[in-house]
């Protein structure tokens, strides 16, 4: 038996087609647990499965557009009909801004950005807790940012959503305690994922915030990240709730 809690525990993650997203998922079946890959990207979101699979693991697909009421719900009603329920919900799919300051926001910049980092994990969440308070049990992790905890990395779009992506974890937390379901997430530095950035070198975002980047310090791989996830989803974390774990080699304590 897996001395994390994880073996035959269904889990969702989510944004698993590459990056954090994948790390975690390989995480969780390595310990065992039945894993539902949940990515808008199709080819990621296969080549994650393959590899589980081919590890020995237990993985299943659903492709589509998280944001979306009627994606978010087939995503939890596929995990509960393959897995036989759903223990862990991994709200880590996002989407970076281009560090545009409010002045520069565009409607459809900000209103994208919101709903892929913020609607998303709302969605998702508001259908798994119904199968979670059935059990008596659950545990949702989400991905926050560096970008939560300050003003300073990223733009205002992002910032305000990953803000908000706090606000909703501690909500959870405080209000689903004692139905057994904990909230926690975790707040990435700077990570090697992939994920590029279309910024206006000139625009009043990117001039202001590139004087923070030297702050960032040793930038993390997704193994670290995924780790400090499967952690908090873990019965090692049995009675941590309502935290946000920095991953981030301290750039929060500068």
């Amino acid at each position: 038996m897996s001395g994390t809690g994880l073996r035959d525990r269904g889990v969702v993650v989510t944004g698993a087609g590459g990056g954090i997203g994948r790390a975690a998922a390989r995480r969780f079946a390595s310990e065992g647990a039945r894993v539902l890959i949940a990515d808008l990207d199709a080819e990621g979101a296969a080549a994650t499965e393959q590899r589980i699979r081919s590890e020995g693991g237990t993985a299943t697909t659903v492709v589509g557009d998280l944001s979306e009421r009627t994606v978010a719900d087939e995503v939890v009603s596929t995990a509960v009909e393959r897995f036989g329920g759903l223990d862990v919900l991994v709200n880590n799919a996002g989407i970076m801004d281009s560090f545009a300051a409010v002045a520069d926001l565009t409607d459809a910049e900000w209103d994208r950005v919101l709903r892929v980092n913020l609607s998303a994990p709302f969605l998702l969440t508001r259908a798994a807790l119904p199968h979670m308070l059935d059990k008596g049990r659950g545990v949702v992790v989400n991905t926050a940012s560096e970008a939560s905890l300050r003003g300073s990395a990223a733009g205002a779009a992002y910032t305000a959503a990953k803000h908000g992506v706090v606000g909703l974890t501690k909500s959870l937390a405080v209000t689903y305690r004692d139905s057994g379901i904990r909230a926690n997430a975790i707040a990435p530095g700077g990570t090697a994922t992939g994920i590029t950035v279309d910024a206006d070198p000139e625009g009043q975002g990117p001039t202001v915030l590139a004087g923070y980047g030297r702050n960032i310090g040793r930038v993390a791989d997704a193994d670290e990240q995924a780790s400090a996830i499967v952690f908090l989803a873990s019965s090692a974390a049995g009675n941590i709730n309502g935290v946000v774990l920095p991953v981030d080699n301290g750039w929060s304590a500068v």
